[in-house]
């Protein structure tokens, strides 16, 4: 990407066991203010049906949760966006409920759980609950996972609005010991092309080398450290604050995405 490719950004959307919503997000983000996570806090987004919200599994429940957010704020009805839905670890409970069955028991495996153990599930509930028959892209790309998803759902918002959705839900069992996740942790953009609509403009270059962002704030650093799709919380931060910042984030092994965030 040589030249520098210029979007907007409608709706965000937020979901973490110490903030519920964007509101409560941005006010701790803007003031750098912890609040005490919620160990049983558990999202209910109203677009999935009682009997889905309470057999589908957490990386589903906190990533249409942040995605109904953010595209509330955008005004922008969720069957008209093409969407892509990124996590690096996918769904570490229900992986770890596999091997477990599967070594011990595994004419016991749950069907649900096994349909629900795909990365592309949570894409899956919110093209179902919504209706949408628009593009739907599942990402995966370890720690470059938030910088690899900006830059594929940038890339549509050239032409139209596109939700981007990262999340990833603690390690569970034996996993805990080998990936570094420790808290759930998901957030929405609805990004569009540039408009007077879009409050906020995102201008992202791609540059040769390997990047992460920056951490600014003793708030950002425990939340960076136990989720990969925490790497967004600068960006949210600087969206809080309503602060001009240039950041840079991993998209690739040497590909960093330098963001540059005007208002």
């Amino acid at each position: 990407m040589s030249a520098a490719l210029e979007i907007g950004i409608e709706g965000v959307g937020v979901w973490a066991p110490q903030w519920p919503d964007w509101p409560s997000a941005s006010a701790a983000l803007r003031d750098n203010v912890e609040i005490a996570a919620n160990a049983n806090a558990r999202p209910a987004p109203s677009l999935l049906p009682p009997t889905e919200r309470r057999r589908a599994p957490e990386a589903v429940l906190i990533a249409v949760a942040a995605a109904q957010q953010a595209c509330a704020m955008a005004q922008r009805d969720p069957r008209e966006l093409p969407h892509v839905f990124a996590s690096a670890y996918g769904d570490q409970a229900v992986n770890d409920y596999l091997c477990a069955t599967l070594a011990r028991t595994p004419l016991e495996v749950s069907p649900t759980r096994f349909h629900n153990s795909v990365h592309n599930a949570p894409a899956g509930y919110w093209a179902i609950a919504t209706g949408c028959m628009r593009a739907s892209t599942a990402i995966s790309a370890g720690d470059a996972t938030f910088g690899a998803a900006l830059l594929e759902a940038a890339l549509v918002a050239q032409h139209e609005a596109a939700l981007l959705v990262v999340y990833d839900v603690a390690a569970a069992g034996p996993l805990q010991d080998v990936i570094a996740c420790r808290r759930s942790f998901a957030a929405a953009f609805v990004l569009a092309p540039v408009s007077a609509r879009a409050g906020t403009r995102l201008r992202l270059r791609a540059r040769d080398g390997a990047g992460t962002l920056a951490r600014d704030a003793a708030l950002l650093h425990a939340n960076q450290r136990d989720n990969p799709a925490a790497c967004s919380l600068p960006l949210l931060a600087a969206l809080a604050r309503r602060e001009p910042a240039t950041l840079g984030v991993g998209a690739g092994p040497q590909l960093t995405l330098e963001m540059e965030i005007l208002f």
